[in-house]
């Protein structure tokens, strides 16, 4: 952010933003304007055949520059907009934009690397890689199975192991941890696109609508229409972060959506 004062949302967290402040979102989530006037910024954006982020993706998604991190970070962005408008793009220019994207992740992960927020030694730390692992597998199989039993055998653990890991690193049990992200993807789901409620059920494993609706209303407090009529009412509309695109760098002029990049 260059410019103003406001809150913008990444899956419906808000941060607020300030000249200096640093937001990342990653391909899948849902990013959606506070709808403040006049916070500007410099968008990044990249496709899936860009350089790795190095950064862990479960580390901060948010942070406020200041010092020598905040001049170095403007310095390789502001450089990115200027070549990423080049009149004449060529396999050199493209080369150009991607060490010089890579730059910045690795600065961004620096932060991450710093970050106070580190794994305790012993059978807490064991407890995080668990957890871990875990988040892994739910990531990648949220929509098929809910069960805490077939990740802990996936995981060869037991399901009180998963469960105490699960507790100790977010407070929450193994179930929890599942019916979170099912929850999260549903509301992402119906804030970003226009699927009929009974598909998105589908797309999440519930054969009935109605058990999707049951289990909404549970996780959510309202049912899937109330969420998806609610996040209508605040414009701009939520934009699903895609995972295409072309790679490049851009000013947001002030009070627009602010689209995010894709990896």
């Amino acid at each position: 952010m260059t410019a103003g004062h406001g809150s913008h949302e990444i899956d419906f967290v808000p941060y607020p933003c300030r000249p200096g402040t640093l937001l990342r979102a990653r391909a899948g989530q849902v990013t959606r304007s506070g709808g403040q006037a006049g916070l500007d910024a410099i968008v990044v954006r990249w496709t899936v055949d860009g350089p790795a982020d190095p950064a862990a993706a479960d580390r901060p998604a948010y942070w406020q520059l200041v010092g020598e991190d905040a001049d170095a970070l403007i310095n390789e962005v502001s450089q990115l907009v200027v070549d990423s408008g080049r009149p004449r793009r060529s396999p050199l220019v493209d080369d150009l934009l991607r060490h010089q994207l890579q730059v910045i992740l690795l600065r961004v992960a620096l932060l991450t690397d710093e970050d106070p927020q580190v794994d305790p030694v012993g059978d807490a730390s064991a407890r995080g890689d668990t957890f871990r692992r875990f988040q892994l597998e739910v990531e990648r199989d949220h929509a098929r199975t809910r069960r805490v039993e077939e990740y802990a055998e996936r995981l060869c653990c037991a399901v009180r192991t998963l469960t105490r890991a699960s507790l100790s690193v977010t407070g929450r049990t193994a179930k929890q941890v599942i019916d979170d992200r099912v929850t999260l993807q549903a509301k992402r789901l119906l804030a970003a696109t226009d699927l009929p409620v009974a598909e998105i059920g589908q797309r999440l494993g519930f054969g009935e609508p109605t058990n999707f609706g049951r289990f909404f209303q549970r996780e959510a407090g309202c049912t899937p229409g109330t969420f998806r009529a609610k996040v209508g009412e605040h414009p701009p509309v939520a934009e699903l972060v895609a995972t295409t695109g072309m790679m490049g760098a851009c000013r947001s002029p002030r009070g627009a959506t602010m689209r995010y990049g894709q990896h």
